[in-house]
Order: structure tokens, then sequence, then C-alpha cells
């Protein structure tokens, strides 16, 4: 944690453009009777919120927390095939993930997707040599149709040149391939944006307290604000249960005594300071099944992960001192001791994965997405993978175009409009741009108006932001307190704060820190960054 140091405080923006009040939005919400409602605003859910109102469906969404505030945003930053997954014969996973990463990194998102080298370092004694390594990277970057290059071998020499923290000793080789990395809670704010953007209605930190039934059927939900303490209900004619770790508890309120359809496993991860940059990232296996990965990330390198079954209460998921012992434990496979010192720990945090249930081990069960169809008529979806979200949310849509006639009618007698063929699948998120491109112009216009926004900023804005970042320039350029960074060590500037809290959802000072920004996993949320952003949240222009 870096010490304390003075919050220069900023203005309010003005309510021009602002969003809809929470009590605006639950009026909304309980007024209207919507063709869907989602349950649960993690990235699946998202994205059936997203393709459905795409689609012409009248959707609501709500979450009892913040939009990706649990798994969504505790994943390994990662948009790839899956490396791992050949040696179980899954090609054609391996391939369709190849397929929606492509498209990710040049459509939709290339705004906030970018290209990652990584290296898979070959010691003497590891559970796989060279050999077959070198075959598994070079079917992976062909299964990818060599869009990232041709997977190969390298000599240590050229590996240990552009990652500084690689550990040498009895290393024999280097497999070389390309994958994505993404910052997964910009990613999640995007794609909420997209929805609503289509004609979704979404309301956060907003708790289920029951379901509504008609005739039999689920038809609704009975919600509770949690940060207003207001309740109020949604009426659906289906509900779609994406509730992640918590999806087997919305399946309770259904029908009691449901079997269990899933299990989960816990992942954590650790996040360390560079001591030097890295030019790539290292994969390295631990055994037959596990890799541990070191990447840089947001400036920082990224530690994980464990792969571990999980029982508890899912909102009590954390990382352990057991787990962070463990991840440094596997991180020094393949990174030099000084890389890896408690010191330089600045945020630590643990996610659950959803998967399928049945027996085995969780460290071999496929991260395959579950969908079941209660009694009453609800769906659920859980599981699956960050790489495919798009994908997931249109074989959700898919099936519900296939309900029987009637489940999902539409007021005005009319058919429902589920076209899922004829969607527009490259439909880009907001704000797609070429990054570098906005942060030569975001760097070139605060100099044209004698601003001074430091390169590191820009960079920032445009790498999670896209063409919007514009719209937050904008803010600083009419309030130069808001110009000024947040922390002297960290990126972002106060207008963040301000656009997040009127344009990204972000209620609590964890949705600022943590989801919309990234001071609190560089360690930065320091008791005045705190403060003021609880004063500027509480400034929201009515």
């Amino acid at each position: 944690m870096s010490t304390t140091h003075s919050v220069p405080v900023p203005g309010a923006r003005p309510a021009a453009g602002s969003r809809a009040s929470r009590a605006e939005t639950r009026d909304r919400l309980a007024g209207t009777t919507y063709d869907l409602l989602v349950i649960g605003g993690g990235i699946l859910g998202t994205s059936v919120a997203w393709h459905a109102a795409q689609s012409g469906l009248r959707v609501a969404m709500v979450d009892a927390g913040d939009f990706a505030g649990a798994t969504s945003s505790a994943s390994s930053k990662l948009v790839h095939g899956g490396l791992r997954y050949l040696q179980t014969g899954a090609v054609r996973l391996v391939a369709e993930n190849h397929q929606e990463r492509r498209v990710l990194a040049r459509d939709v998102a290339p705004h906030l997707v970018r290209p990652l080298p990584f290296y898979v370092p070959v010691y003497k004694g590891a559970p796989h040599g060279a050999a077959k390594l070198g075959a598994g990277v070079f079917a992976y970057s062909a299964l990818s149709g060599f869009g990232d290059g041709v997977g190969r071998v390298i000599r240590r020499s050229k590996a240990a040149a552009a990652n500084p923290g690689l550990r040498t000793e009895n290393l024999s080789s280097v497999a070389v391939f390309g994958d994505h990395q993404m910052n997964d809670s910009r990613m999640a704010v995007m794609t909420v944006r997209a929805a609503v953007e289509a004609g979704a209605v979404v309301l956060n930190h907003a708790e289920v307290q029951g379901l509504r039934f008609t005739r039999g059927r689920v038809s609704g939900a009975e919600l509770h604000d949690r940060l207003e303490q207001a309740d109020f209900g949604v009426d659906a004619r289906l509900v779609l249960n994406a509730t992640g770790p918590w999806v087997d508890r919305l399946r309770e309120l259904e029908q009691p005594g449901v079997a269990p359809s899933i299990r989960l496993s816990k992942g954590a991860h650790l996040v360390l300071r560079q001591r030097a940059p890295w030019g790539a990232a290292m994969a390295t296996p631990v055994d037959k099944y596990r890799i541990t990965f070191a990447l840089p990330w947001e400036d920082q390198l990224l530690l994980g992960t464990t792969d571990e079954a999980y029982e508890g209460d899912p909102a009590e998921v954390r990382a352990t001192e057991a787990d962070i012992q463990q991840i440094l434990d596997e991180a020094s496979l393949s990174v030099r001791p000084e890389h890896l010192s408690r010191d330089l720990l600045s945020y630590a945090f643990a996610g659950l994965r959803v998967l399928p249930g049945g027996p085995g081990d969780v460290e071999s069960a496929r991260r395959e997405t579950v969908v079941t169809e209660g009694r009453a008529g609800m769906l659920s979806v859980a599981g699956g993978k960050w790489t495919t979200y798009r994908h997931i949310g249109r074989t959700v849509l898919d099936k519900l175009a296939k309900l029987p006639s009637g489940a999902l009618s539409r007021t005005d007698g009319g058919p429902v409009p589920v076209p899922v063929g004829s969607l527009v699948r490259r439909t880009p998120l907001p704000g797609v741009a070429n990054p570098d491109a906005v942060a030569h112009r975001l760097l070139a216009d605060s100099g044209a108006t004698g601003g001074r926004m430091d390169p590191h900023t820009a960079r920032q804005l445009a790498t999670h932001y896209g063409s919007l970042a514009f719209e937050i320039a904008e803010l600083a350029s009419a309030d130069p307190a808001l110009g000024e960074r947040i922390h002297p060590n960290g990126p972002e500037i106060w207008a963040q704060v301000a656009y997040a809290r009127d344009q990204e959802w972000a209620e609590t000072v964890e949705d600022v820190l943590r989801r919309r920004t990234t001071l609190t996993v560089r360690g930065l949320d320091t008791e005045p960054v705190r403060d003021e952003v609880t004063r500027m949240l509480a400034e929201r222009p009515d």
C-alpha cells in the first residue's frame, strides 16, 4: 500500500446526459411486463441480455451485487483457445474458442482485447517434454489459422532476453504461442452498456427475495434494492437464472429439494508490482492437468491460479494465506525469486468456476456450460468460458426460440422475434476504435488546449474505454480538477470516477475502485482515495 497523499476535490458532473436514478429504474422495472428477466449480471447473464435485446425482446436484468461483481471479475483475464484442452482431445472446442477470440480481438472489442505472446518453459523433469509441447503449440496455432504466428520452440537465451523474470536454471527450451488478454471488469461493463443501448433495462444491487408464479409457471421475481432499502417486483414471460455460483439456490426457489446441477472450483490469483517490464506471459505446467500463469497485466504481474473444490458460501470466497503461498511456490517453478517477493504483493483475489455436476476432480472437469429448464419453466444457465461468452449468449437465445409456442408470446399477440441466425454476429461493443489512434488523439487534443494529459493516462483511457475516452477527456477539460490523477502511482484520473458514477452504474466505492478502475488491484485504494470517491458518489446528480 502506498503512503497517504493529498486528494484534489473535483466538482460534480452536470446532470445533463446522466442515467436514470435507481428509483426511476425501479419504477420502470415494476411497471412493465418483460419478455425476458435475466437474474444475474455476470458475463453470461449480460451476454444473454445483450443478444435478447438486439433481437427485439423487452429485456430486464438485475443483480444482487454489482455487474460482474463476483466470478466474472475474478478470472485470469485471458481471451484464449485453451492450450491444455488439446490433451483431452477437445480439438473442436479449441477451434471454436479461437474463432471467438479472433472475432473479439478484430471486430467486437479491439479496444479492450490485446494480443499477448505466451512462453511455455520446459525444465528437466517437467510433466511434458519439449517435443510434445512443440507439437502442441504448433497444433494450437494451426487451429487458430496461424493468425498469431506459428507455435514453435525457441532457445532459452532468446526467451530470457524478453522476460527478465524467467528462471533459467535447468531450463532446456521454451515453446511459444499467441493468445489475447483483457480487463474482465471493463469488458463486462461495456457489455452491460451494449445491452442497455439495445434496449435492456438494468439494475445492480437488487436482490431476489422470491419468484412470482402464474398458473404454476415462474412469471417474475420479487426484488429488494439493497442500497435504497426498497422492495419492488418484475413481471416477465420468461425468467433466466444466470446467478453463477448461486444458480442452484435460485432453482430451489422454483422447486424446493431440486437436485444440484453444478459444483464449484475456487481459483485464486495474486497481483504483484513488476520489477521490470515483461515482454510475454508464461504458462508453466504444474502437473498433467494444471498450468500456472505469470502474466503481465495492467502494468503489474498477475499470478495464478488455484483449482480446488469449494463447498462454502460463494459470497465468502477469498484468497487465503495457503492460496497465496501455493501460487508463489508454483510461480517459482519458472519465475526468479526476486520477482516473487511478498513486498511486491499489491492484491489477492479469488473467484469460483461453475462446473457441471458429476464425479471426478475439479482439475480435470470440462469447462462446459450447463443449461437446465425447471419444473415451473425457469431456465438456468451457468459455467463456460469468458472467451466464448457471446457464443453462450446466442446458444441460450436459440434455446428461447425453441420453447413451446406461447411460452414467450408478446403482449401484442405477435411472434417473439428471436431470429438468432439473423443477428449480427460481430456487433461491436461501445467505444470500438483503434486504441493507438485514440491515445494519440487524446494527447494531441490535450496539447492543443493547453492541457497536459500524461501518456500513461491517455493509454489507459484508450485501452479501457476506446472512443468513449473522449467523453472522459471532455469532463477533465471542463473541470481541471477531474483531470488530476486519483493516485500519483496509477494512471486513472478523477473524471473516470464521475463517469463511472453517471454512466456506468457504479454505486459503491468497490464498484469504482475494483471494477470501473484498477486502483484496488494496484494496491492504491488508500483511505483518502476511498473517502473522496465516497464523497463523489454522494453527489450524483438528481
